[in-house]
């Protein structure tokens, strides 16, 4: 764990922080205003003493109350990885900013957090569907969506089909509890 990030980043960023600066192993974590994110890429990719220089990964998230977009960045400057995530996206109308304008990879992984999530990225040049044809209307990683099993799961409706647990019988029904097995010969 890297004690000193911590430090550089309350210094650097302290009035973009939604809270403290969480540090476990050789990861540290941080919390951002989604509308934030431009200024604070910005400032982790070009200070001197900071230096991510590396989108390892960006991801969509839904906590059932709001979106979140998180990103995995890299420096030479540190052995932790940092852990930025912009909070507080609205559920309705899911936006963020883009961070194709830093890294270009972010276009694919940006696609792919709008394909599953909803979540458009404002400055993206292609955001379209990655994996879903261009036709569907869901985002199958939402809280919100449902399994076409999932009509049981109205009020009255009973069990649904992938909960109903089946007994094992024997080769003769018997239930299992009175298989034997044939003795060893």
């Amino acid at each position: 764990m890297d004690l000193t990030l911590k430090t550089r980043l309350e210094a650097r960023l302290g009035d973009y922080l939604r809270g403290p600066v969480y540090q476990r192993r050789d990861e540290t974590e941080i919390r951002i205003e989604p509308d934030s994110v431009p200024d604070v890429l910005r400032i982790l990719r070009d200070a001197r003493d900071l230096r991510f220089e590396i989108l390892a990964d960006l991801a969509g998230v839904d906590t059932g109350d709001v979106m979140q977009v998180v990103y995995h960045l890299w420096s030479p400057m540190t052995t932790d990885w940092l852990r930025i995530i912009a909070d507080g996206i609205p559920r309705d109308d899911p936006r963020a900013p883009s961070a194709t304008f830093l890294w270009t990879g972010a276009e694919w992984l940006e696609r792919e957090a709008y394909d599953m999530f909803g979540i458009v990225f404002e400055g993206n040049r292609d955001l379209r569907r990655i994996f879903m044809p261009p036709d569907y209307t869901s985002f199958p990683l939402r809280k919100d969506f449902l399994l076409p099993d999932d009509a049981a799961r109205s009020t009255g409706a009973g069990v649904r089909q992938v909960e109903l647990g089946v007994r094992p019988t024997g080769a003769n029904g018997d239930a299992a509890d009175d298989i034997r097995r044939a003795p060893a010969s």
